[in-house]
């Protein structure tokens, strides 16, 4: 039988995700309940049909948590004790770019509701038409159930490991990804306000093309993404521990996206140094 899955929320990811399944026949659900106009649109763009949380419960094998990392925690709580309750019980998926204490939280939730659980972390982009997509990877006791979800245009692996593997897989991914990143265009605003950018362009050129190349593509793409990857960093560093003065590193990295997603939404004088930058 084509399962039925609910996605909650129908955000980019979300409502992407979605939209591969619905094309294989399978039934989505999805919760609205707050959601604003563009969400309905995507949600409806989807094939997603709403539900309130009791019919979610009722017909979804699998319920995906796809949100904001600091939304997980609370819509987690909003359904362990319904699931722990419910005679048919969907397995909750936590996709979320949380930190592995917060994953274990969630599971000392679970656990005490005796509501099943998987810990999920989602590595690439919104899948769009016939491309991959991003790979989803799932770690716990029940993460073996979800290799059906293959059979549907998804791209699953299993992570051989507890609640709390994907996630710091995850984390650690998004660590060298991100924090890349985040070294780029601190030093090269960094350059830009010594008056040495041209210079360190030049030098990549010459000596770092794929790293420049790369750049060129990474740092116009982190602006709108900015205020999203804060609290990432901060997670990343607790994954990694206050006892090791690498965490400050990501810290760091923190604070530089704070200010980057402030200048976007302000005067853009940093994203117009970087973009002078790759443009010269």
């Amino acid at each position: 039988m084509t399962p039925t899955i609910a996605i909650i929320a129908p955000g980019a990811m979300g409502s992407a995700i979605a939209a591969r399944l619905t094309r294989q026949g399978v039934k989505v659900l999805t919760s609205l309940e707050g959601r604003g106009p563009r969400s309905r649109e995507r949600a409806e763009a989807a094939g997603m049909q709403h539900a309130d949380d009791q019919r979610l419960v009722d017909e979804a094998g699998v319920i995906l948590s796809i949100v904001p990392p600091r939304q997980a925690n609370a819509l987690a709580e909003r359904f362990a004790s319904r699931l722990g309750r419910a005679g048919h019980a969907p397995l909750f998926v936590d996709c979320n770019a949380v930190g592995v204490s917060t994953m274990a939280g969630i599971e000392r939730v679970f656990r005490r509701t005796g509501a099943r659980l998987v810990d999920g972390a989602i590595i690439g982009f919104p899948p769009k038409g016939d491309d991959p997509g991003p790979a989803l990877y799932f770690s716990g006791d029940a993460a073996s159930d979800l290799k059906g979800l293959a059979e549907y245009g998804l791209d699953v692996r299993i992570v051989d490991g507890p609640i709390g593997a994907a996630s710091a897989l995850k984390l650690s991914y998004a660590g060298i990804t991100k924090g890349l990143v985040a070294i780029a265009t601190a030093m090269v605003l960094a350059a830009e306000r010594a008056g040495a950018g041209s210079a360190l362009k030049v030098e990549l050129a010459l000596s770092q093309p794929e790293l420049l190349a790369r750049f060129a593509k990474t740092l116009p793409d982190m602006y709108p993404k900015a205020y999203r990857w804060v609290e990432e960093m901060h997670a990343i560093s607790e994954f990694i521990g206050a006892e090791f003065p690498e965490a400050l590193m990501y810290k760091g990295a923190a604070g530089l996206y704070e200010r980057i997603a402030a200048d976007v939404a302000g005067d853009r004088e940093a994203c117009k140094r970087i973009g002078a930058f790759l443009a010269s």
